[in-house]
């Protein structure tokens, strides 16, 4: 009984898998991997997570266990545990700290002026405000030219003829870069995606995740609950943005771990079927 239950399960959470890949998938083609690059990628995540998240007191996993949790085969697993780890995990961070760098820029009062605005910057002075000192404020580790070559290459910093530097607007609405693109899409859908699995697999949900919609509305109506939510979501996000920046400068040399998070809100619009079609859909 036990086992037909299981079955069950997984049939009606393979329908919902189906759900989730199909907008994944059309990314996929339109970037050209085709499935047998995928299924190589996927037997590599597979073994990855196995190792990380169902390791036994804290052992590592041998190649058997794995073969028995993931079904890939153990000769797979051996040689993609010899290639190592990919380079996902610096990519990341080198995100992350290029949005820090603007955050900052944009609501620390060292950086801003006396309406919140950001202010331009000098590359690096004496006795003032200036980009290094805005870098080194977030990290000592990467050097500030680095920085600053990878804003500029994503078109979010430019240069004066006097030779000062000013954050652009692509820097508070995004790049259309599509390397910065390909990174903010791994970052934002993979983090609301872990919060929802683990919403999913804990009896109680511990992260905040919630969402409004409605059908059968007309194009202009659609229209004015857009702009009213982009309004009002981008106002929240300038107002998080300051407390975190207030938070991060007042907590960067107190002891103890340290977490990051990331709040991300979004907004999706498609036409519906006519409710004649709907019910066509359903008849048997």
């Amino acid at each position: 009984m036990a086992r037909s239950e299981h079955i069950d399960i997984s049939g009606a959470f393979l329908r919902v898998l189906r759900g989730l890949l199909r907008p994944l998938v059309r990314t996929m083609i339109a970037r050209g991997l085709t499935a047998p690059v995928v299924y190589s990628l996927l037997k590599r995540v597979y073994i990855e997570v196995a190792e990380e998240s169902f390791r036994l007191d804290d052992k590592p996993l041998t190649d058997s266990r794995i073969a028995l949790l993931t079904g890939v085969h153990r000769k797979d697993i051996r040689t993609i545990r010899t290639e190592g780890t990919d380079e996902t995990g610096a990519s990341r961070r080198k995100s992350a700290l290029l949005a820090t760098v603007i955050g900052q820029w944009m609501s620390a009062p060292d950086f801003t002026d006396a309406t919140g605005t950001p202010i331009m910057l000098p590359r690096q002075v004496d006795g003032g405000p200036d980009f290094e000192t805005l870098v080194r404020s977030v990290s000592r580790d990467v050097r500030p030219r680095t920085v600053l070559d990878e804003l500029q290459n994503a078109g979010l910093v430019t240069e004066t003829p006097d030779g000062l530097l000013q954050l652009e607007a692509d820097a508070i609405v995004g790049t259309a870069n599509a390397p910065d693109k390909e990174a903010f899409f791994a970052a934002n859908v993979g983090d609301h995606l872990a919060a929802a699995t683990e919403n999913l697999l804990a009896e109680t949900p511990p992260f905040f995740e919630r969402a409004v919609f409605y059908n059968q509305l007309p194009p202009e109506a659609v229209d004015a609950i857009e702009t009213a939510a982009r309004a009002q979501a981008q106002a929240m996000l300038e107002d998080l943005n300051r407390q975190s920046s207030a938070l991060h400068r007042d907590s960067k040399d107190a002891p103890g771990p340290r977490q990051r998070y990331r709040l991300g809100i979004y907004f999706y619009r498609e036409d519906t079927a006519d409710a004649d079609q709907d019910e066509k859909a359903q008849d048997p």
